[in-house]
């Protein structure tokens, strides 16, 4: 299976799985299983790991058994590892990074037994990389990759070169992950690299052949993987696809909050604000970060119930900097609220995360500042890998246009109306009021285009 050829790759096993979340919340909002910060420095990571565990779900059980097969154990580090897992799982199903940190101990504990342990450099480059340290991670993919080269260290390497905007050398993983084992893993990173590169039709064939491969005994991968296919079908403009998609992964996760998200989005994108209140309400309130409840605000604008946005956004101007900085940036952006806060928001996620994604935030932060060059910079940056994505045009042709560019905010605003599905309503009405620019232009001749405001 050759990679450049499925490009005509997407996150790890373990973004995939991850929901390509935003860098968790502070330590001091985690789980309550999780002992504080000077607690995790002074105990033995042992005593951390086996601390009592809450919850009545299967995962939950799964885990106090893991727990109390360690005791007594002549060797513990395979119930450790698996142990370790388990709470990435728990953390993946809970939203709560607490639990990311009860993997890392584990990780600890293993290395305190078995010295140099490659399960556990997997563990921990793995809860590194859900925390956003890409930086941290890489140097432990590649010993990894150098002393063993499973598909999941190819994939791990993958991933946190793909999160630092280097994205030949993370195909190149991907490429030796997929020949080493093409499933579905293998195939989500195709997927993503596809759609990165701005092949659609392409990402939705290896999303569809993703899913079909998954093992449906792990729910919550499941669930997440036909909630990326439902994310790609609503991108094409296929609304029953996206549906069918969502309803296949609340099936296998009830009420899972990325399903939900996409739900109220595709019914936002019908202008449906009512239908879409109770799915995004459900989704905010069990994952409160800023993506959920900016989507929530704007289905209560969208019924004409302002005063429960402003109450939502209220909440969102309070926790979004801590919770999720980037999206919260562009938020701000979008609100024309706080430039210099989206903006410093902006440049310190781009020291990590060297992404398109991460460049449009800046992008868009900048432009609402009326830092136009410098935006048109960060924005071509977005750009540059072809991505077809709704926000990163819309961005751009925004830009372009308050720059008198009308030569490129044109076909810019063309190619967002082909995705506009994807934007918030706030957000076609902006993509709108770019339209309305350009058309005064052709009345009124170029110099309407610049506004700047």
């Amino acid at each position: 299976m050759q990679i450049h050829r499925l490009l005509s790759c997407a996150l790890p096993l373990f973004l995939i799985v991850a929901g390509c979340r935003p860098a968790p919340k502070s330590v001091r909002s985690v789980s309550s299983n999780t002992p504080s910060p000077l607690a995790i420095s002074t105990l033995d990571p042992m005593a951390i790991v086996l601390s009592a565990h809450a919850g009545g779900t299967p995962l939950d059980a799964d885990i106090r058994r893991a727990q109390q097969e360690i005791p007594g154990s002549a060797n513990a580090t395979p119930a450790l590892e698996r142990l370790g897992w388990l709470f990435v799982s728990k953390a993946r199903v809970s939203f709560d990074p607490g639990f990311y940190k009860l993997a890392e101990q584990c990780a600890v504990a293993i290395e305190v037994r078995a010295p140099g342990s490659l399960e556990a450099l997997l563990l921990r480059g793995h809860v590194l990389q859900n925390l956003h340290r890409f930086h941290d991670a890489e140097p432990l993919a590649r010993r990894l990759v150098a002393e063993r080269g499973s598909p999941f260290d190819f994939g791990l390497l993958g991933d946190v070169l793909m999160e630092q905007g280097r994205l030949a050398e993370a195909i190149a993983a991907y490429q030796r992950m997929a020949d080493l084992n093409p499933d579905s893993q293998a195939l989500a990173r195709i997927a993503h690299v596809r759609a990165l590169k701005g092949d659609l039709a392409g990402a939705l064939q290896a999303c569809r052949q993703a899913t079909a491969a998954v093992n449906a005994r792990d729910a919550e991968v499941a669930a997440w993987m036909h909630t990326r296919l439902g994310g790609y079908e609503f991108q094409a403009g296929h609304f029953e696809a996206a549906r069918a998609a969502c309803a296949t992964a609340l099936t296998l996760q009830t009420n899972y909050p990325p399903a939900l998200l996409l739900c109220g989005r595709i019914l936002l994108a019908e202008t449906n604000g009512i239908g879409a209140i109770e799915p995004l309400r459900l989704a905010a309130g069990l994952n409160p970060l800023p993506e959920y409840q900016w989507a929530f605000a704007e289905a209560l604008r969208q019924a004409g119930r302002a005063a429960e946005a402003d109450q939502v956004e209220g909440r969102l101007l309070n926790t979004g900097a801590s919770e999720d900085a980037r999206t919260f940036s562009l938020f701000l952006a979008t609100r024309r609220l706080q430039p210099s806060t989206s903006c410093e928001l902006a440049r310190r996620e781009l020291l990590q995360r060297v992404d398109v994604h991460t460049h449009d935030a800046l992008a868009w932060a900048l432009a609402a500042d009326h830092q136009w060059d410098e935006a048109a910079k960060e924005s071509a940056l977005a750009l540059a890998e072809g991505t077809a994505d709704a926000r990163l045009l819309f961005h751009a042709a925004w830009i372009a246009a308050h720059r008198g560019d009308a030569a490129s905010a044109g076909p810019l605003t063309e190619k967002a109306n082909r995705f506009r599905q994807m934007l918030l309503p706030s957000e076609r009405a902006k993509l709108f009021e770019v339209e309305r620019m350009l058309a005064s232009v052709t009345a009124s001749g170029p110099s309407a285009v610049v506004n700047n405001k």
